[in-house]
């Protein structure tokens, strides 16, 4: 098997890490009972920091996680937004 090797210090790595951070703010949000429009924004936004990185990487698990939990977000934030 070939080692892979995360790409360290490109343009991918700090969209990375930010949409970890962002991530975390999301999470942080929902637990703490914060606005639920901002959790699903945040969340929406650091998962499609990811599936930009994904995308680069050519990593389908992460695509399609993030991918998915995006959706799932998106129908989540329609719902308050919209009924």
């Amino acid at each position: 098997m070939a080692n892979k090797i995360t790409p360290y210090k490109d343009h991918t790595w700090y969209v990375k890490w930010a949409s970890t951070l962002v991530l975390i703010a999301g999470i942080i949000l929902r637990a703490a009972g914060g606005p639920q429009i901002l959790d699903f924004i945040i969340t929406i936004i650091g998962c499609s920091g990811w599936i930009y990185v994904a995308f680069h990487w050519h990593d389908r698990a992460l695509l399609v996680l993030n991918s998915v939990i995006a959706a799932i977000i998106a129908v989540g934030l329609a719902r308050v937004l919209f009924i």
